[in-house]
């Protein structure tokens, strides 16, 4: 089943990716545009506008078993051997480190496809795509999202109406959430310490998670990296994550769907760890290596256009009054000014083999608490400032 999306919708959501996102195309660069072929409206289009601006577009079809493009599909963990999965062809390096620029389009035409996949090879899968996101993300880069009835039957919305989401949200000026975005973000970059109170709504109980944010950067998402965007995130100390939360968002990943999931986390360390929905997959992510077995990531939600419930991490991250934490990888940026000069690197060898605040995996899988009425999420203080949700972000006390 095809989607309807006009002529306008489309070139306005290439340009926005090409110009906006990516900072315009020029002739000496090398774009990759990465994608099912689900998605070949927008790839096709993206492509012509490369090409037209005189630089060199390398279309990456990525097979319907391959979860986000990685160096191998499904068929490789569930009929391969690690061994198998660790022989990666040259040419994969080459074709990364080639590039200038990145887009990948996330858009599955058949997502179970990916689900199920034995334990063992699931985690080599994602420690052999580790060196090649290294490499995406050195670059300039840009993720967004294409509908699909596959994602439509996730969300248990018609495709219809799931196109109407994602092409309001992906052309919608995303600059247009920067006064809402600014303070809470200037906040959170002046703040030591984040502390997260969520219930538990199998035991009712109250539980906090706390977290050292000190000195770190603050990135404030305005389409330059998502696209539909609209969030705040940084990348704490991870020797300093201690407590328990409850995430009670359903969210996608891997085929299959993680729901209810308690963290118990001491001394940065997740000791704990339960889904009610995916349990298995979870443990999958969690057993991974050793970062996956700590935090990289705290961010707030700050989209007020992404209302509906919604399981696309891309899209429930956003969702205004929501907030999320990443089960592995760091963002270097957050420790660094420029974690890819000698100066940067040197710090972040420090950060993350002597000191362990910086926090290196084969997985980054955001899970989300809703904060909105009826969530699990109760409350979220900045130092000793409780956010408040204003209009369906998250907002500063009057």
């Amino acid at each position: 089943m095809t989607v309807e999306i006009s002529k306008e919708d489309l070139n306005k959501w290439a340009d926005t990716l090409l110009n906006y996102s990516l900072g315009g195309i020029l002739p000496e660069d090398v774009v990759m545009i990465k994608g099912e072929r689900v998605a070949w409206h927008l790839i096709s289009l993206l492509q012509d506008k490369v090409f037209s601006a005189g630089a060199v577009a390398d279309v990456n079809i990525i097979a319907p078993d391959n979860y986000r493009g990685r160096v191998w599909g499904a068929s490789i963990a569930k009929f391969g051997t690690a061994e198998q999965i660790r022989r990666v062809p040259e040419w994969h390096r080459t074709r990364y480190e080639a590039l200038t620029k990145y887009i990948e389009i996330m858009g599955a035409e058949i997502p179970e496809l990916s689900a199920n996949l034995p334990k063992k090879t699931a985690m080599e899968l994602a420690k052999a795509d580790l060196p090649y996101r290294q490499l995406r993300l050195s670059k300039r880069w840009v993720i967004t999202i294409f509908p699909t009835k596959g994602y439509a039957d996730i969300e248990g919305m018609s495709l219809d109406r799931f196109t109407e989401i994602i092409v309001k949200a992906s052309t919608t000026n995303p600059l247009k959430m920067k006064d809402m975005i600014e303070p809470v973000a200037q906040l959170m970059e002046n703040s030591k310490h984040i502390r997260i109170q969520t219930e538990d709504l199998k035991t009712g109980k109250l539980l906090e998670l706390r977290m050292d944010i000190s000195n770190r950067k603050v990135v404030q998402c305005l389409g330059n990296l998502n696209l539909p965007d609209g969030e705040i995130f940084t990348s704490p100390d991870a020797n300093s994550v201690e407590g328990e939360i409850f995430l009670d968002c359903p969210v996608f990943y891997d085929g299959t769907t993680i729901e209810g999931i308690f963290l118990s986390i001491k001394n940065g360390r997740i000791i704990e760890y339960n889904a009610e929905k995916g349990f298995d997959t979870l443990t999958k992510i969690v057993e991974t290596d050793n970062g996956s077995h700590r935090i990289g990531e705290v961010a707030l939600g700050m989209n007020s256009d992404l209302q509906p419930p919604l399981k696309q991490p891309l899209l429930l991250e956003k969702i205004g009054g929501t907030l999320h934490i990443a089960i592995g990888y760091s963002y270097k940026e957050c420790y660094v000014e420029n974690p890819y000069s000698n100066e940067g690197k040197s710090k972040l060898k420090e950060l993350f083999e002597d000191k362990g605040i910086c926090n290196l995996s084969s997985q980054h899988v955001d899970v989300v608490t809703d904060f909105r009425p009826g969530g699990a999420g109760k409350a979220v203080y900045l130092d000793d400032t409780k956010l408040e949700i204003q209009n369906d972000v998250w907002g500063l006390p009057d």
